[in-house]
């Protein structure tokens, strides 16, 4: 998931956290990378080779872990090395298979697939000396294949509501709502005011809101059932999500019911001016040139009491050692460090959200701290190597969103439910 202006959002989807020694001279449970525990390791002449996706790195953040690893470590080198989006799953294949990288960033619904081709080592054993007794569980939840652990949690980001201030002071709204009702009730105000195209623009297929809101009645897109996996849209969980969907669907006069969010690009149509609020992450936001940054704001999407925010897609990143690398414990003190508080405060500081609850407190930027409160009642994707089969256009969610504001649920859903368990029951 490509995370782009990820400090004022986002992703894609995309940075991390860990016990160490600190800058206060403090160590945490999961150790430092000191020197003291770094006594009996010589990985001097050494090179360690770190793959990371182009925009996921916070600032600062590379230059950090490579002095504190190789202070460490004298002699030992790291090489980061960025990587383009375009192409990256056949480059990342041919790298596990060859040995050719030893640390890498894998987004957080890709990385179940990598662990059952095989090409991620197993690092069940060395979670505590990661810090992982600290790790979000919705976060460590897509770096666990069948009971072991093959990557480390990252950082991730998610959805919230961004407003045009001067639309909604036009519109006599004085404070961002705290209930779904509230919001209701803005939308309506909205819609009475001149110069509003629409409260907020919501394309129909707008899926990953639909499945915050799923989540949040307690429903999935797909569970096991035995050893097959079976549709989730046909429950009645899923039927209260949709109800609020089609609700907040209907304020959006201009939002195609048969296109997505990228369909035109949300930064585009927000951009124009008229457009009174959008369900989006920092990089579907209009550049400073379009729009001043002072002139939109942020709330996550409010729940149905003003308690909790409604939940939300969590799309971020995760870090994994190759199984065919050459340097295993080398990489796994890279991550001791890459993942230690210091540095996972720095994810924080830029905008993302940390591995850990109790880094929460440092993240800083008014569209990640709107993002932390939903965030902490996230989900991902079911966590299968056959979820990306879903995903794959055309994508029966979407396709399901489109039926159900035009049609018939129940058709619509069983549909849906049965393209689903068929996609995520294909051998791979």
């Amino acid at each position: 998931m490509k995370r782009q202006l990820i400090a004022a959002v986002g992703v894609a989807a995309m940075v991390v956290g860990l016990a160490a020694c600190g800058s206060d001279g403090k160590k945490n449970d999961a150790g430092s990378g000191s020197s003291s525990a770094a006594g009996a390791k010589n990985y001097s002449g050494k090179t360690l080779t770190v793959w990371l996706m182009d925009g996921s790195a916070p600032k600062g953040w590379t230059d950090s872990v490579k002095s504190e690893f190789e202070t460490t470590y004298p002699g030992a080198k790291v090489d980061f090395q960025i990587q383009k989006w375009n192409g990256i799953g056949a480059k990342v294949t041919t790298a596990l298979s060859e040995g050719s990288v030893d640390v890498l960033e894998i987004g957080n619904t890709q990385t179940a697939g990598y662990a059952a081709s095989g090409g991620l080592l197993d690092i069940t054993k060395d979670k505590d000396a990661l810090g992982g007794a600290d790790w979000a569980a919705n976060q460590n939840e897509s770096t666990v294949l069948e009971g072991k652990q093959y990557a480390a949690p990252w950082w991730v980001s998610n959805r919230v509501v961004a407003y045009n201030k001067d639309l909604w002071t036009k519109a006599g709204i004085a404070a961002p709502p705290k209930t779904l009702d509230e919001f209701y009730a803005d939308l309506d105000k909205l819609k009475a005011t001149p110069g509003v195209a629409d409260p907020i623009y919501m394309p129909g297929q707008e899926w990953y809101t639909y499945f915050g809101l799923l989540t949040t009645e307690g429903g999935k897109l797909a569970k096991k059932d035995g050893d097959k996996w079976v549709g989730g849209l046909s429950t009645p969980e899923a039927q209260k999500a949709f109800d609020t969907y089609k609700k907040l669907q209907s304020y959006s006069a201009t939002g195609p019911k048969d296109k997505d969010e990228a369909t035109p690009q949300q930064k585009d149509v927000f951009g124009k001016g008229d457009i009174g609020s959008i369900i989006g992450l920092g990089w579907e936001l209009p550049d400073e040139k379009t729009m001043a940054k002072d002139k939109i704001g942020f709330f996550p999407l409010p729940g149905k009491t003003a308690d909790k925010a409604s939940s939300v897609f969590l799309g971020g990143s995760n870090l994994a050692v190759a199984q065919a690398s050459k340097n295993s414990d080398m990489a796994k003190d890279f991550l001791k460090i890459a993942l230690n508080d210091k540095n996972e405060g720095l994810v924080a500081a830029a905008g993302s959200i940390p591995n850990k609850a109790a880094l929460n407190s440092q993240v800083a930027g008014d569209f990640a701290k709107a993002a932390l409160p939903a965030a902490q009642n996230g989900a991902i994707t079911p966590n299968t190597p056959t979820w990306t089969n879903v995903e794959n256009e055309p994508n029966p969610v979407k396709d399901f969103l489109t039926s159900a504001l035009t049609g018939d649920y129940a058709a619509a859903a069983k549909k849906a439910d049965d393209e689903i368990a068929k996609r995520m029951n294909q051998k791979q």
